[in-house]
């Protein structure tokens, strides 16, 4: 595929959206991001897709390029007990909306003992079975290349699931064109994409201690307890699986402008978790943060 200046511009105008000047370093990442995905999309491109705002924002950007110039595109979702049914349903609503073509792909990642064990490469397991779900389509179907939503604010964390798509060749677009999480937020917002408000989704296995095996059961129990609070209106949120010597517990974390709103749901919350098998069902009066201390 031939493309020049002027194509890069065009394609750096249909992410800008609707003619909102962005800052000038922002515009710069969006011609580095659209030079990219014209390189690859020539030779077939598919976007391992969770559903969450990375990678929703990657298969936004590679649509809106496609159409302009040209290419080959599919969206991949690997679904399994550790995706929550809301994610899959949002992840299914997203790409019907863009109107992309869109496989859903059975993962088993529950099989591997490595993975069910949850040590700290829990996600590096996880990974490992996306790609190669991904790259066997990628082969089977005549992609070349396979992408994710990894970002440059993503490089400040401990992520084994990056050393995975390292080890598959898998390409991280938007890091490699510099676009922090906000900048993807941003982007989102002057296009009028309703995701860009979207909390963080992690897998509900990242609910559970580390050292905690995974079972589908336990997925399962959380998924079911954040349903209680997402029914609620509770925004922002996660139910963690603990362990006090050899108890097994839920613990609740949230803003703390909502924790009214959970005490609110405490007798049906409380009684869920008994009936699931938990002795305690807590409310952590720290606010929700990243990570959670499940580790």
């Amino acid at each position: 595929m031939y493309y020049d200046n002027q194509v890069l511009e065009k394609s750096c105008d249909i992410l800008a959206g609707n003619g909102k000047e962005l800052e000038p370093d922002l515009t710069e990442k969006l011609k580095k991001l659209s030079m990219q995905l014209n390189k690859l999309l020539v030779d077939g491109v598919i976007v391992a897709f969770s559903g969450g705002i990375d990678s929703a924002m990657l298969l936004w950007a590679a649509k809106r390029v496609k159409d302009e110039n040209g290419g080959k595109l599919l969206a991949v979702t690997t679904d399994s007990p550790s995706l929550s049914r809301i994610e899959l349903e949002a992840a299914l609503k997203f790409a019907k909306e863009l109107k992309v073509e869109h496989k859903i792909e059975q993962s088993e990642e529950l099989l591997d003992k490595k993975y069910v064990q949850n040590d700290y490469d829990r996600c590096y397991y996880c990974k490992s079975e996306l790609f190669d779900i991904t790259g066997s389509i990628a082969k089977s179907n005549e992609y070349k290349w396979v992408l994710y939503g990894y970002n440059f604010s993503d490089g400040s964390d401990i992520r084994p699931g990056h050393k995975a798509a390292l080890e598959n060749s898998v390409i991280s677009p938007l890091a490699d064109a510099g676009m922090t999480k906000d900048d993807i937020r941003v982007v989102l917002r002057s296009n009028h994409l309703t995701i860009a408000e979207k909390p963080a989704s992690p897998c509900l296995s990242s609910r559970i201690m580390t050292g905690i095996s995974i079972t589908e059961k336990r997925l399962n129990d959380i998924e079911s307890m954040e349903m209680i609070l997402k029914k609620a209106g509770v925004k922002i949120f996660r139910v963690r699986l603990c362990q006090e010597d050899t108890e097994l517990f839920l613990r609740i974390e949230s803003a703390p402008e909502e924790m009214q709103t959970v005490l609110e749901q405490h007798e049906v919350l409380v009684a869920e978790g008994k009936k699931r098998g938990y002795k305690w069902v807590t409310l952590d009066l720290e606010p929700y943060r990243t990570g959670g201390g499940v580790s």
